[in-house]
């Protein structure tokens, strides 16, 4: 065994230095070591995001908030946004704005949304609007802006500076700007859990595409289209107020008020986020295979509302969104979510988009066809077949090769935090009957049933997964009634026909 003491004094003859200096050396560097380890726990303890002690003779309460904000290691030191944080930009004209408000009526709600709808002129019949619609402001003198675009209107320019002159009214606590038009309706629940993805103290542009390639082609594919509306963040904000008039001079020749916004995100550096929910809705004529297959994505806003079929058919356009609206309410998030199965016992395929429609089809057909939205409608320029920025499939012209068609007739809040909704069938007039006896059978089918618990907006954050759907009876009553169950999907669950 060795002998430390031993072993100490042979290291100490090897050395060329002396016991007493080496020792000294020793001691220096343990003091050095300790010195350094103390700095370093200082550091932590004061930059940390869990140990912000700085005290207020150092910092006052809005220099500490604002640290806080900015030091966070998960980039949400501020608490959830809300509808008090969102101020909206609604762009609208004094000649038209009496007709319009309807469509902002069905969303605005009195005392607790924040904004303005931006007008020419005080609207036809004085000042006084009724607390359902927004209050109005008049835009500011724009006759000094140049405007060079032979096919469009001066409006653009006015309806371009909206964010800056909602910008320079200074209103507390104001996290978002949202611009919108007077066509537009937004889903508000749907629009906090989008923008609750994203730090407002950051420069984010959110907003979507236009569906029609030939919208995207002529204006922009980086542009956030202004009738889906789009939505800037406070930081993004204050940088665009300083550089918008000169941009609207620069892009006269742009046709578009976003166009000309989209121009100076371009100079500032911030690309549009997008995010499928916003809808442009640029298409013409029956906007049903848009609806029923609507992108995994939570609905924030509709447009060009006027210039579409109602939604629901032997209704008004107001009265279908309202009724759109009404399910909506029952459950925001699962809104138009897509969701198919298979009735393995029968051979048939269910095809549901949540709070609008229900397709019934009298054969196995597969997912990629399922979730492909059938093309009800034509380009909005060119009213053509396409193309879109989305894949389309043709409606058939043989009715055996069409689903059996349902629209909501139904919805409501059962126990358990779950909805029941119920779909009615829908027959055409004018499309003749199929008699081949799968397609008799399954036409005899008059409601189909859904019961689904309420979707968690948590679900957004999350890998986006299209929801799993079974049919849940299987006796003599499915020859008039289908039930299906929407849930989330079972592990290595897929949709797989036999």
């Amino acid at each position: 065994m060795l002998d430390p003491l031993k072993t100490w004094k042979f290291l100490v003859s090897s050395l060329t230095i002396k016991p007493v200096d080496l020792l000294v050396f020793l001691l220096k560097a343990i003091l050095a070591i300790l010195t350094l380890a103390s700095i370093s726990l200082f550091f932590h303890f004061a930059f940390s995001n869990q140990y912000i002690w700085f005290s207020s003779s150092i910092f006052n309460k809005n220099q500490q908030q604002k640290f806080i904000a900015v030091n966070t290691s998960s980039g949400r030191a501020y608490a959830t946004t809300n509808l008090s944080h969102v101020l909206f930009g609604i762009g609208g004209s004094a000649k038209t704005w009496n007709e319009r408000r309807r469509y902002s009526e069905l969303w605005w709600r009195h005392n607790v949304t924040r904004g303005f709808v931006w007008l020419d002129d005080k609207p036809p019949g004085g000042e006084t609007l009724p607390l359902t619609s927004p209050p109005y402001k008049i835009s500011e003198d724009t006759s000094r802006f140049k405007y060079t675009c032979w096919y469009g209107s001066r409006s653009a320019v006015r309806m371009a500076r909206i964010v800056k002159e909602s910008f320079e009214l200074g209103l507390d606590n104001v996290r978002w700007f949202v611009m919108g038009d007077d066509d537009t309706v937004f889903f508000l629940e749907n629009l906090l859990t989008v923008l609750n993805k994203y730090d407002h103290n950051q420069m984010y542009y959110v907003g979507g595409n236009s569906e029609s390639v030939e919208q995207d082609v002529i204006h922009s594919y980086n542009m956030a289209y202004g009738g889906g509306g789009f939505a800037i963040s406070h930081a993004l904000a204050a940088e665009l107020v300083k550089v918008l008039d000169g941009c609207i001079d620069r892009y006269a020749s742009f046709y578009g008020s976003d166009q000309k916004v989209q121009g100076c995100m371009s100079e500032i550096g911030i690309p549009v986020t997008k995010e499928l929910g916003f809808h442009q809705v640029d298409i013409r004529g029956n906007p049903y295979g848009l609806l029923a297959a609507h992108p995994l994505a939570p609905l924030v806003s509709l447009h060009h509302l006027e210039y579409v079929e109602p939604i629901f058919p032997g209704m008004t356009r107001i009265e279908s969104l309202k009724k759109l609206i009404a399910a909506y309410e029952k459950d925001p998030s699962r809104a138009l979510q897509h969701s198919f199965c298979y009735d393995l016992k029968r051979n048939r395929s269910v095809s549901v988009s949540w709070g609008y429609t229900a397709q019934l089809y009298p054969y196995l057909d597969t997912p990629k066809k399922l979730e492909t939205a059938f093309s009800t409608f034509q380009s909005w320029r060119t009213r053509k077949n396409g193309p879109f920025t989305f894949n389309t499939r043709p409606v058939e012209k043989d009715p055996c090769e069409r689903p059996v068609t349902y629209f909501l007739d139904r919805a409501e809040s059962v126990k358990g935090d779950r909805t029941l909704t119920r779909y009615a069938r829908h027959v055409e007039e004018s499309v003749k009957e199929c008699e081949r006896p799968d397609h008799t059978r399954a036409s005899g089918v008059k409601f189909i049933g859904v019961l689904s618990a309420k979707l968690d907006p948590a679900i957004w954050t999350m890998a986006p997964r299209r929801q799993c759907c079974e049919v849940i009876n299987g006796g003599e009553g499915a020859d008039h009634l289908v039930q299906v169950k929407i849930r989330g999907c079972h592990r290595f669950e897929a949709v797989t026909p036999p």
